[in-house]
């Protein structure tokens, strides 16, 4: 039964989404606030939340914070819910570290799904161990990755994009194709999720992201990945 923490501070919004979460088999943790969420993590009987629902318009600490807070000391997915559509808000939700988004008012099905694809990116697929590219090491059975020496910690979603990838060196993927292999829903998605989540990546993998080495882009097309 997989643990979702949902952060809402709508009180009808919330118990609406946690009865829906509960009739599909969730377990579910609730929090009206970024601060009520944080010291709920940091409780022992919280320690298995594997996915949380953050909403982005929050009393006191907004949800960007939060969502930084929470990349900052866990790996585990994060879906931004949003009452506007608009670019700075979803812009600003993805590079604060969320691996999703959803505009407010959501349908259950599409809350649903989304999460399904959110736990799916949590537990990649392996599979071959032992790839080095010029410093950085990539260990697909044991989905780990280190580049000169140094583990990278990776979220789900960067882990998972950076396999695909990774996979066919020197191949150009379109936003599209990433989108439907590394996120499994490329009709509810957009280019934004791409571009912030190989924007992150390149963060943590890249000595300098702005001179990207192992992530390139093929202007008017995509990404490939293939160390220079």
């Amino acid at each position: 039964m997989p643990h979702v923490l949902l952060i809402e501070d709508d009180d009808s919004v919330r118990d609406g989404m946690e009865l829906v979460l509960r009739r599909h088999g969730y377990q579910v943790s609730v929090a009206a606030t970024g601060e009520e969420a944080l010291a709920l993590l940091d409780t022992p009987a919280e320690t298995a939340v594997e996915l949380a629902v953050l909403d982005l318009m929050l009393p006191g600490m907004d949800g960007f914070e939060v969502c930084r807070r929470i990349r900052a000391r866990s790996t585990m997915p994060v879906i931004m819910l949003t009452a506007r559509g608009d670019d700075p808000d979803i812009v600003g939700g993805l590079e604060a570290g969320a691996d999703d988004y959803v505009v407010k008012p959501v349908t259950a099905p599409v809350l649903e799904a989304r999460i399904k694809a959110a736990l799916r990116r949590a537990d990649p697929v392996p599979r071959q161990p032992g790839e080095v590219y010029a410093g950085l090491v990539i260990d697909r059975a044991g989905l780990t990755v280190s580049r000169d020496g140094t583990p990278v910690p990776l979220p789900p979603t960067e882990l998972r994009l950076l396999l695909e990838l990774s996979a066919s060196p020197g191949r150009v993927f379109s936003r599209d194709q990433l989108l439907a292999s590394v996120w499994d829903h490329s009709f509810l998605g957009d280019s934004r999720l791409v571009d912030a989540a190989v924007g992150r990546l390149r963060a943590k993998i890249e000595e300098v992201p702005a001179r990207p080495r192992y992530i390139q882009t093929v202007r008017g097309f995509g990404y490939r990945f293939g160390p220079i």
